[in-house]
């Protein structure tokens, strides 16, 4: 069975706090296009600050999920914070008690932190929010899983899908949050949320990649 152990992949969240804040220049700039202009900042202050209280630690990937998500939702500002806060812990609460991470356990957190978003917001897909990167994500995700696809090509159709929901954004109306204001004007520019939930999953995809490979290594 393709797996990985839960104990030691707890820096697959300091490769994820790692690409936003390669990118909060970038999140930012596309955030200021319709919003506040402060989606990058404050996103990089937030998973910056988990990696900091991470590095080091040797915690599991629960443990870590769980860290940066008490952070999101209780030190930094915006909307973003608790959204991502409820859906990391939610991804924490999934596995904790799981020693090792399988394609179904995967999906359940998935699902599970999809479930925590929607618990605390009203958005749906076709809103132009971060729905339309990660729910057709997890559906790319379980149909590859249906389809007895290895793990690590399910990752990457989740990848696939997670982009294409992100680009998809651009030609949305947004409808939730301070762009929803501009209307007809908020066509033709992606969305940070949306933008910023495809290099989370293209993190954690990769991340779990390099997990699977060495488990495989090692079991040889």
């Amino acid at each position: 069975m393709q797996q990985f152990e839960n104990a030691s992949a707890g820096d697959i969240v300091l490769s994820i706090a790692d690409r936003i804040i390669e990118n909060r220049a970038y999140l930012s700039e596309i955030d200021g296009k319709i919003g506040d202009g402060d989606h990058g900042v404050n996103m990089a202050k937030g998973f910056g600050m988990a990696a900091d209280r991470i590095r080091g630690n040797d915690m599991s990937l629960a443990t870590a999920f769980d860290t940066l998500g008490t952070v999101l939702m209780t030190e930094i500002g915006g909307s973003m914070g608790p959204l991502y806060g409820v859906m990391f812990t939610q991804f924490a609460e999934t596995i904790e008690k799981s020693s090792s991470i399988d394609a179904p356990a995967f999906s359940a957190m998935l699902s599970n932190g999809l479930d925590g978003i929607q618990s605390i917001g009203s958005a749906k897909v076709g809103d132009k929010t971060l729905l339309d990167t990660l729910v057709p994500a997890i559906a790319a995700f379980d149909a590859a899983n249906a389809d007895g696809k290895p793990f690590p090509e399910a990752l990457d159709a989740l990848v696939l899908a997670a982009e294409k929901g992100r680009d998809s954004t651009r030609d949305l109306v947004a409808r939730i949050g301070r762009a929803s204001r501009l209307g007809e004007r908020s066509v033709g520019v992606l969305d940070a949320g949306a933008t910023s939930c495809a290099l989370i999953l293209k993190a954690l995809a990769l991340g779990a990649k390099q997990k699977l490979l060495i488990s495989a290594t090692a079991g040889r």
